[in-house]
């Protein structure tokens, strides 16, 4: 469908909006395509994204361990803060709370 779309577009039969009604796909999609061929020269889609690795491994892991039995009421941004100036590593709340979970290291707040 890629390159009918480019050989439509090259033959000049239609404008992007027209094209993007014609093929049935959004006009968004069709800008971000031509873009991506004027740039590139390649029609294939980008790949796509996802299966990042955890940034908290290893010696990182060790510290977060250290943190958390030392300070077990200490909050997610404060754990955050404290990985970010010891290693220079940001790492996202979402991030520490599931690798919090997968270390099995629970915090309790004090009441």
């Amino acid at each position: 469908m890629r390159q009918k779309i480019l050989s439509a577009w090259q033959n000049k039969e239609g404008t992007q909006r027209e094209l993007a009604a014609r093929f049935k796909v959004s006009l968004s999609f069709i800008s971000e395509f031509f873009r991506q061929y004027r740039e590139t020269g390649k029609i294939e889609p980008k790949p796509k994204g996802g299966d990042r690795r955890s940034l908290i491994k290893g010696k990182e892991e060790e510290l977060l361990k250290k943190i958390v039995i030392e300070h077990n009421d200490i909050y997610l941004r404060e754990i955050q803060a404290a990985i970010k100036e010891q290693t220079e590593i940001e790492v996202s709340i979402s991030s520490l709370s599931r690798t919090l979970k997968r270390l099995d290291l629970r915090r309790k707040k004090k009441l």
